[in-house]
């Protein structure tokens, strides 16, 4: 399909749990998005006409299920621009897939080193580096965020040495929408001979992606986040650093030979993917891609961007609202919270009114505490939203307003 013969955008007529859901405003994209009809069609298609275990069967049922696992790895190949198959790993997501290089980069790691994260990432991609460093004695230090939300680039660089071994970051922030130069940020870090990680589940759904370009060793996200079913995601990483690092985990499907003496393993992807693999997973998020596919990412990204600055605006107008995050590239979701009002109030207030929205730290602790307050209001927007849908947060949160300030 050619851009000119493309689709528009979708409609939540698409997306089956909205069609049936008139009512809904459903805002809560950054958590997960619903699911269009092609995918759910793509897991039902499976486990209806050839549900079975993949590359070990002698059958024809086998076979399909097979070709169809692999061809989505082709898909995801495509997606973010890959040099290869043996590139892209299949996991639970984006956390899976962080954990994984933090538990297998472990050994090389040394008391002197230095892994560097930000004040702004999700605890998925704090957490693990923590915990690396407790069990090595490394020293896990934090690039600094500015007030308006963005990474302090001096600040980064000035963290930079040959301690340095890891950087680990965020592509957008999940809890402001800041889109981070991952490509600037990479090639710092190589300077010193680090590696550099991503976490882009925020970023797999809006940028488009092309981890050759921005030449990063690890990249990490989410099917759920990208109209593809829950509990599957990808990591990427370098064919070379994957060929170097051990199993994570042992089992079935990741060996090459097993005796009770010794075991050799397979070469990547499938070191990485021991035992049965979530395969309706797999082909869904193939579908997921698919969907993405048919509509120019220029126009997604306009569409998106439309309605982050028009609901940015409309909520700078409204007399107590204070938006969190005013970095000048942006995702498209706006945080904010209601002077004199607890964020999980004005949730509620909205959910009476049928908008969904996520209210919380958004596993984002150590980024409230920087900005001294417990959580936010986080608004964030899919293809299938409309201007109508910001409208009616706009109105839902005046009217939370008037509300809360009787």
């Amino acid at each position: 399909m050619t851009t000119e013969q493309r689709p528009e955008l979708p409609t939540r007529f698409e997306f089956p749990l909205l069609s049936h859901r008139p009512d809904l405003v459903y805002l809560d994209n950054a958590a997960t998005t619903q699911k269009p009809l092609v995918v759910i069609e793509a897991l039902n298609t499976f486990y209806l006409n050839y549900n079975a275990n993949v590359h070990r069967g002698a059958h024809e049922l086998s076979d399909r299920a097979t070709e169809a696992f692999e061809n989505a790895r082709s898909k995801l190949v495509s997606f973010i621009n890959a040099s290869d198959r043996s590139e892209v790993i299949w996991t639970r997501g984006t956390t899976e897939s962080i954990n994984l290089v933090a538990q297998i980069y472990a050994e090389r790691l040394r008391a002197s080193d230095e892994v560097i994260i930000s004040e702004m990432e999700h605890h998925s991609n704090i957490v693990p580096w923590q915990q690396l460093c407790e069990r090595t004695d490394a020293k896990l230090l934090a690039v600094q965020v500015t007030e308006e939300g963005t990474l302090d680039m001096d600040h980064y660089r000035s963290l930079l040495s040959e301690r340095t071994k890891v950087v680990a970051l965020a592509h957008v922030s999940n809890a402001l929408g800041t889109v981070n130069p991952i490509k600037e940020i990479a090639r710092d870090a190589h300077d010193v001979d680090a590696i550099v990680v991503v976490d882009g589940a925020q970023a797999a759904p809006h940028e488009a992606l092309d981890v050759q370009d921005l030449d990063v060793d690890f990249y990490a996200f989410s099917g759920h986040k990208m109209y593809g079913p829950t509990g599957i995601g990808v990591l990427y990483g370098k064919a070379t650093l994957l060929d170097a690092m051990p199993p994570w985990q042992g089992g079935g499907e990741m060996i090459e030979h097993v005796t009770l003496e010794k075991t050799t393993y397979q070469k990547a992807p499938f070191r990485f993917e021991a035992g049965t693999p979530d395969i309706s997973g797999v082909i869904g998020l193939g579908a997921a891609v698919d969907f993405l596919n048919q509509y120019d990412p220029a126009t997604r990204h306009a569409h998106e961007q439309s309605l982050l600055t028009h609901a940015t605006s409309a909520l700078h107008q409204i007399e107590g609202v204070r938006v969190v995050g005013t970095a000048p590239k942006k995702t498209a979701l706006v945080s904010f919270n209601v002077d004199g009002s607890h964020h999980s109030d004005i949730g509620m207030l909205l959910d009476q009114q049928k908008i969904a929205v996520r209210t919380g730290h958004h596993c984002a602790m150590p980024l409230m505490q920087k900005y001294g307050i417990p959580g936010t209001v986080r608004a964030s927007f899919g293809l299938y939203n409309s201007k109508a849908d910001v409208d009616a947060l706009v109105r839902g949160v005046q009217k939370s307003v008037s509300m809360v300030q009787l």
